[in-house]
């Protein structure tokens, strides 16, 4: 191959990057960044091992989808309808609206707690004007425009390998820890390092992300010949994600030592605690990081909860569309983010992040569902023809989702019973 047509492969490669980097990077939303943060003040390097194991399932599942959409032309929400009959959609529906709207909600208090951290911007002025940047970008922007500006915003994340390496972090422990296991894990049951590492894993991988990522796929109307560029771009996109995840837990190491055990309520009260813990460029790294995932994430999750449910129901949809050519896509999506801001704007804190767990529960009974959907589908000939799950895939496939799934029931089981001591 000769270096022209080298550079134009890369060049090719780099122009299709989309779906699979936002579906990974939107998944580093508040709620992912409050985890991690957490993840780091409490045991400090001790789970990235974790995070580095579930690299492989969370690249699986985006694969599967990816390839879905590109096959079959239609959404996880078509699928699940056409295949499993409406009971179940309605089900998988409902769920997943009670829960994105919440995370919604959740992101747009992230930002606007980004937005006091960086310039000192009360909540009841940012909030409407980022709810208003937010719709007009969906609204009235193409898919093009809007995967574009989205991408802009994952840019952010740059943010916080920048911070890592500001604190100057013992690289050493640092990859001693990702490679092997700490003694939480192997030798004591420690209930509260099982539940962090569990919900580590919820928060990497979330039912929202896999329909955004085949849905995405669809409405740029790509085939099954564009597999191998499609297939790069989820690859690249988990691992940037969860690479991303890595230096946030590691930036937290550093700055929050000291914190022990303590339990960081939100994203906004661990990169508001930086104001008083640490000077420098940090806290302002830290702010840039969370306002960049936290509007992805306010935009990704509503136009997830569209796209699902019109897909659902046959409705028309597509951000190519004008708002009289797809009224149920476009109102749902002005629902969301008119009521989810108005809901940050007169909630107390306290009771908002309430509302947050609760969408964590949900999420917790959606994610062993949905994954399970996924896998079937993909190994349904019928469909898929020669595109279905090899067997070599499907093994690895079925492990990576059993081990989800386990996961997600244990977590749940956590969270509905009690933490322990």
């Amino acid at each position: 191959m000769t270096p022209t047509k080298r550079r134009a492969r890369w060049l090719a490669y780099l122009v299709v990057l989309g779906p699979g980097l936002l579906a990974a990077s939107a998944g580093n939303d508040a709620g992912g960044i409050a985890t991690y943060a957490q993840a780091g003040a409490a045991y400090r390097y001790d789970l990235l091992w974790l995070l580095l194991l579930i690299t492989v399932p969370l690249v699986i599942v985006f694969e599967m989808c990816a390839r879905m959409g590109a096959v079959t032309g239609k959404g996880l929400s078509d699928l699940i309808r056409e295949n499993f009959g409406v009971r179940w959609t309605i089900f998988a529906m409902f769920a997943m609206f009670i829960a994105n709207f919440l995370v919604a909600a959740a992101n747009i208090a992230g930002a606007a707690l980004a937005l006091d951290l960086l310039f000192g911007l009360d909540k009841f002025i940012s909030i409407p004007l980022l709810a208003i940047a937010v719709w007009l970008l969906l609204v009235r922007g193409n898919y093009n425009l809007v995967e574009r500006g989205l991408l802009i915003l994952a840019g952010l994340f740059l943010a916080y390998p920048i911070a890592a390496f500001t604190v100057q972090p013992d690289w050493g422990q640092v990859f001693q820890r990702m490679l092997v296991p700490s003694h939480e894990w192997l030798g004591q049951f420690n209930v509260n390092y099982l539940h962090l590492g569990i919900g580590l894993i919820g928060t990497t991988i979330a039912p929202w992300m896999t329909f955004f990522l085949q849905s995405s796929v669809v409405d740029k109307g790509e085939r099954k010949q564009d597999l191998p560029i499609r297939r790069f771009d989820v690859i690249s996109g988990a691992i940037s994600a969860n690479a991303i995840a890595f230096f946030i837990i590691i930036t937290s190491a550093v700055l929050y030592t000291g914190f022990g055990e303590r339990q960081l309520g939100s994203a906004g009260e661990a990169a508001m605690a930086l104001r008083s813990l640490v000077g420098g460029a940090a806290p302002f790294l830290f702010g840039a990081g969370l306002f960049g995932a936290s509007v992805l994430g306010a935009a990704a999750v509503p136009l997830t909860t569209c796209y699902a449910v019109t897909e659902a129901f046959g409705w028309e949809r597509g951000l190519d569309h004008r708002f009289r050519q797809a009224p149920a896509f476009f109102g749902l999506l002005t629902a969301i983010i008119v009521l989810g801001s108005a809901v940050v704007l007169f909630t107390p804190q306290d009771r908002l992040f309430s509302l947050i767990l609760f969408s964590q529960v949900i999420n917790g009974v959606l994610v062993p569902i949905i994954l399970v959907f996924i896998l079937l589908l993909a190994n349904n000939r019928r469909l898929m023809g020669d595109y279905a799950n090899s067997k070599p895939f499907n093994f690895i496939a079925w492990i990576s989702v059993v081990f989800i799934v386990l996961m997600s029931l244990v977590y749940f089981g956590i969270g509905a019973f009690g933490r322990g001591s």
